[in-house]
């Protein structure tokens, strides 16, 4: 009975969504399969969106009360109903007019939970058949979008396991989906994260039946033999190496039929020498047949990658003008700064791109590819160098600023990691991020924003983890040595790595052990280390008054959580230091700001229209959009009503801005850091823009809210 009025109640808002008003859905994350985060709608306009007010707002009620949580994910609406991912990896519907819940799948009720973060979900439907597709940990599961319940139908009742189709087994290597498929007909185009370390998964592409869940075609982006791109890298190489991966998410050309995919960086990320050569397909935008896989054209960004310069976002789709002639054009955003623009049927740039000589490596056994491509236009949108006048001066960190730079490598964008440490402009996040950028469909002019903030990349020589021969090492000895320089010695987390405080909330120990033995996204396997000092640190980090570590000092045979997977020798002989954002004592950058912005430019001329800084990190709480710009997590979208929507700083606030000139026009303090890009949709005419306050990154508090944003009635 219950099940009858929950799918009634979900038809009715289906039937009064009106959805013959032009644009009224944000039916897939990018807006539209192209990616373009454009919306048709134009009652909000430059005139009256300084009268926008909270429309709604849902808490999703399960992010940790004292923990880490962020939402990164954009809302899909169709016919009325939002659907849209929370902290915990639970799927919501709501009435998208009232932010009412109607239905929620939690993937985690019958089995071990799992964290990291989601994007959002794919929307499917064919005919009456509506489907909305998500993962969760090394899940892709298909519900039903009238009632949240997986599909019985769809690969074993209502999910298929990621890991299944792969180039190799890779039954203990970290392997989840962080942004949603696309969808194109009936195939599920589906892409993953994996981790950074040796070793790590491949990132195969793969397609699935939207109604089965069957693979029907896989895109091996490290080279089979006889494929092509097999002799840029070692013999064999795709029975071993990782990455390559596909984790930002993808765009189709529906009309044609082709699915372009970026790609990120082969592993491990910072050090090379195991995989000599230019190790294509990573760091490539792959342009292939959505029916088949089969390879149109493909660029590669960047060659032998050995600065985790993925490529960060989805591409996206418009049409310009170039020399009289109207060119379907993609659009690829990169980390450096770059945008990457080519006609979207032959591959061949829309603007000349120039193989230049770059730096060499000083470490031993590395071959950086000699030559690195620079397009001629656009210009970087963030900075790629810096020099000592470039450093922030009424500081009191500016002089140890000044000499640790004349200490560190800094030979430009592509500086090679090295042991003393090289400077990496932009950072590891950016440039451009996940947030990706929007483009307008009528005009050819792309909105982007840029963190613009320097980090550190420096190497050491890859240490020996041997049993101890004397006492074991104590919890806290074991993480001051292997967990404190990414995580802080505080345990709060710093730049990739998340705060540990309260880490048993999320994690059980078997769990804590899991990661330890296997990696994680950004974290190496530690699973070399002796059994004893594996148990003595998950104690230390759950609070413990050490059973694990008084145990392993009495030389206890206390028998392990899980069983240890057997010890891989490291391979490289160097391995990195940690994530570096290179800051003052006070926590501010040590480069001159703006450090995050907001740019337009012209993809028919590829000149800028305006860039202005995007955030403010006074202490004063100022409401401008100030001078200093903040780093950056989220994008932008752009509507026909003349403006550019976007949050992703980390003051909190929510902006909208005049598409023409980037001038402020209105903007609102949210619950938390808006971390996200927004959407917007209509319901029975009336225009609401939406936006995920979860905070989280950047030492922001964590919030659980969604809120929409409409003009009164």
């Amino acid at each position: 009975m219950n099940r009858v009025i929950l799918w009634l109640g979900v038809a009715c808002v289906a039937c009064n969504a009106n959805p013959s008003v032009a644009g009224s859905d944000w039916r897939a994350r990018g807006g539209d399969p192209g990616n373009s985060r454009y919306s048709s709608l134009d009652q909000i306009t430059r005139e009256n969106v300084g009268g926008l007010r909270v429309a709604w707002t849902y808490h999703t009620g399960d992010a940790p009360p004292n923990g880490h949580s962020e939402i990164q994910a954009t809302p899909v609406v169709v016919d009325g109903i939002l659907y849209t991912t929370t902290p915990a990896l639970a799927v919501v519907a709501l009435r998208a007019d009232s932010g009412a819940l109607l239905w929620r799948f939690d993937p985690f009720a019958n089995r071990e939970r799992e964290s990291h973060v989601n994007r959002g979900v794919a929307y499917w439907s064919d005919g009456s058949e509506r489907r909305i597709f998500f993962s969760a940990g090394r899940r892709l599961y298909s519900l039903d979008a009238a009632t949240g319940r997986p599909l019985p139908t769809f690969g074993d009742s209502g999910w298929v396991d990621l890991g299944d189709g792969l180039a190799r087994n890779i039954t203990d290597e970290y392997l989840v989906a962080t942004s949603p498929g696309i969808v194109y007909e009936d195939l599920l185009i589906q892409g993953t994260r994996v981790g950074e370390e040796e070793g790590s998964a491949p990132g195969d592409i793969r397609a699935y039946d939207a109604r089965t869940g069957k693979v029907r075609w896989i895109f091996h982006t490290i080279p089979r033999p006889g494929q092509f791109g097999y002799d840029t890298w070692p013999r064999n190489a795709w029975q071993t190496a990782g990455g390559a991966n596909s984790w930002a998410g993808m765009s189709v050309d529906t009309k044609r039929g082709v699915v372009y995919i970026p790609t990120g960086s082969a592993t491990p990320d910072f050090y090379g020498g195991n995989r000599v050569g230019a190790n294509l397909f990573a760091n490539t935008l792959l342009a292939l047949d959505a029916r088949t896989g089969k390879r149109l054209w493909h660029f590669q960004t960047v060659h032998h990658d050995i600065w985790d310069r993925d490529l960060p976002a989805a591409p996206n789709l418009l049409t310009i003008t170039r020399d009289g002639k109207r060119i379907d054009a993609v659009a690829q955003i990169a980390k450096s700064g770059f945008v990457f623009v080519f006609d979207r049927e032959s591959g061949r740039p829309v603007f000349p791109i120039e193989e230049r000589p770059v730096p060499t490596s000083d470490l031993k056994g590395e071959r950086p590819w000699p030559t690195q491509p620079f397009p001629s236009k656009p210009a970087p949108f963030a900075r790629q160098s810096m020099r000592e006048q470039d450093l922030r001066t009424l500081t009191q960190g500016a002089q140890a600023a000044a000499t640790r730079l004349r200490m560190l490598r800094n030979d430009g964008l592509f500086t090679p990691p090295s042991l003393a440490g090289s400077v990496v402009l932009p950072g590891f996040d950016g440039g451009g991020e996940w947030g990706g950028a929007a483009v307008d469909r009528d005009t050819g002019v792309m909105y982007l924003n840029a963190s613009d903030v320097p980090w550190i990349a420096a190497m050491r020589n890859a240490a020996v983890i041997t049993p101890s021969t004397g006492a074991p090492r104590t919890g806290p000895a074991v993480y001051t040595t292997f967990c404190a320089s990414c995580h802080g010695p505080d345990r709060r987390g710093k730049d990739r790595a998340p705060s540990l405080i309260g880490v048993g909330a999320r994690l059980s120990p078997e769990q804590l052990h899991q990661v330890i033995e296997r990696g994680r996204g950004f974290m190496p396997s530690f699973a070399n280390l002796p059994e004893r000092e594996k148990q003595a640190v998950i104690s230390y980090l759950l609070g413990q008054r050490e059973p694990a570590a008084a145990a392993a000092r009495a030389g206890s045979s206390r028998p392990t959580l899980v069983n240890s997977a057997k010890s891989k020798p490291a391979l490289s002989p160097y391995e990195f230091v940690g994530y570096e954002r290179w800051r003052d004592s006070a926590g501010t950058p040590v480069i001159k700001p703006p450090w995050g912005t907001l740019s337009a430019i012209d993809l028919n001329t590829g000149d800028y229209l305006w860039r202005i800084p995007l955030g403010n990190t006074a202490a004063s709480g100022a409401t401008t959009a100030g001078d200093t710009g903040t780093e950056q997590y989220g994008g932008p979208i752009v509507t026909a009503g003349g403006l550019v929507f976007i949050a992703a700083t980390t003051d909190a606030r929510f902006r909208a801005f005049d598409k023409r000139t980037g001038k402020l026009l209105w903007e609102t303090a949210l619950p938390a850091a808006g971390f996200a890009t927004p959407s917007t949709y209509s319901v029975r005419g009336k225009q609401y823009v939406v936006i995920a306050a979860g905070g989280g990154k950047l030492g922001t508090k964590s919030g659980d809210a969604y809120v929409a944003f409409a003009l009164p009635d």
